[in-house]
């Protein structure tokens, strides 16, 4: 056997050209077989032993696939250190080869550096404050910084000098690398603006009508914030807006407890009036006006007295209205809703009258933040105010519509029947 394998390689070595293809066949299949050795039993070996760990349970490493690009390096240097060893191989091939695994070393160890980074906000993300420090744009300045490192070391080893030349030369490019990096400086300055004064977080309601964005912060980026609208569609925004535009941001209010209500009802002014005895007989049916009419009538009592002889003119003395009495009841009646919150501003005010009526506004806040339960409390405050306002000789001003000039032409043919008769 060893003499037969003697007389083989004598004879390869009188075939250059067939030595140097079976040795560079011999080195792919090195190669390869150290790349399945790698990635079927070594890779395999270290996923079992990092499964055990907190970290291995959840799946990151597996996922990121960090072992799996680091496995990559194995065949690249078992090509770099085999091609030297190839008989009459080229100069120039070997040289090439070396430089590309080289450049593919320094590219794949780059690219794990990044997944691990990624790992490393995911882990982060898993604190319960992590939303009010997200860490997820200095990760990637610093994943910037890794890859721009990255591709000098590649073209320095592509084209076999030191990195040094280039970086010496460097100093020339700054103003153009500042003209492409422009965004990117720009979104770290903000990052850093928005993270050390904690303007916005992941998970706060945001609202940046120019934008057309409205809804909640989900993700906090270095580049980019991303914020999924009501409708569920999602706003990209650059981080720097978040410096030089105004922006609303709800999260003072979610905090607070309290959600205001701020709505007026429309009065029409022709109906405001004085109350006569039997409308004020009438409101005392209202268990929350009582202390307010006993209160009210004390008060006029007094004034009127010191009238004297004036107070026998009405027009001279002061009277209960149907407006204010009703301004009464709409407060007592949130002093005792249990939906609002007392301990916050509450307020039933009248503001300027307009065309549109007379604006009686109703300002408090809801004891709860949650969107559909404010809705809720909110209509059922202005569905019982609708309906309980005739009973205060009150009408909600409304512009004619088409019901009202129908009923006008009906009663026309009756007022002009009774005009004829009384002539």
């Amino acid at each position: 056997m060893p003499n037969e394998l003697n007389t083989w390689m004598d004879w390869l070595k009188q075939q250059p050209e067939l030595l140097t293809l079976s040795a560079t066949l011999a080195l792919i299949a090195a190669a390869w077989l150290s790349n399945w050795v790698v990635k079927h039993i070594l890779v395999r070996a270290i996923y079992r032993v990092i499964g055990a760990t907190t970290v291995g349970r959840h799946g990151q490493i597996k996922e990121s696939g960090i072992i799996k690009r680091l496995s990559n390096v194995v065949p690249a240097l078992v090509l770099s250190s085999g091609v030297m060893l190839v008989p009459d191989m080229p100069e120039a091939v070997v040289e090439v080869t070396r430089n590309v695994c080289s450049a593919f070393i320094v590219l794949t160890i780059a690219m794990a550096i990044g997944a691990f980074l990624d790992i490393l906000n995911t882990l982060y993300q898993r604190r319960p404050n992590a939303h009010l420090k997200p860490i997820k744009g200095y990760l990637q300045v610093i994943k910037i910084a890794i890859y721009a490192i990255a591709a000098i070391l590649m073209v320095a080893a592509l084209i076999d000098r030191s990195p040094l030349i280039l970086l010496s030369g460097l100093g020339a490019m700054a103003a153009v690398l500042m003209l492409i990096f422009q965004d990117t400086l720009l979104s770290l300055v903000a990052s850093v603006q928005i993270s050390s004064s904690d303007i916005i977080r992941v998970g706060d309601w945001v609202e940046m009508p120019n934008l057309n964005a409205d809804g909640d912060v989900i993700d906090i980026a270095l580049h980019t914030v991303k914020v999924q609208n009501w409708d569920k569609t999602i706003t990209t925004i650059p981080t720097r807006r978040f410096i030089t535009d105004p922006f609303k941001n709800w999260r003072g209010m979610q905090e607070s407890g309290g959600r205001r209500i701020k709505r007026a009802l429309y009065l029409d002014q022709t109906s405001v009036h004085f109350l006569s005895n039997e409308e004020i007989a009438r409101l005392r049916r209202f268990m929350l006006l009582d202390e307010y009419l006993d209160h009210k009538d004390q008060e006029l009592l007094d004034w009127n007295t010191r009238l004297a002889e004036h107070s026998k003119e009405a027009v001279n003395t002061r009277r209960i209205t149907n407006i204010g009495s009703f301004r009464a009841y709409v407060e007592h009646y949130l002093r005792h809703n249990p939906h609002i919150h007392q301990h916050m501003t509450l307020l039933v005010r009248q503001l300027s009258p307009t065309a549109d009526g007379l604006p009686l506004e109703i300002y408090c806040f809801t004891n709860t933040t949650a969107w559909n339960a404010y809705e809720g409390i909110q209509s059922d405050i202005f569905d019982h105010l609708l309906a309980i306002l005739p009973e205060f000789g009150l009408r909600v001003f409304q512009h004619p519509s088409g019901a009202d000039f129908q009923a006008l032409r009906e009663k026309a043919p009756a007022a002009r029947r009774l005009n004829s008769e009384m002539a």
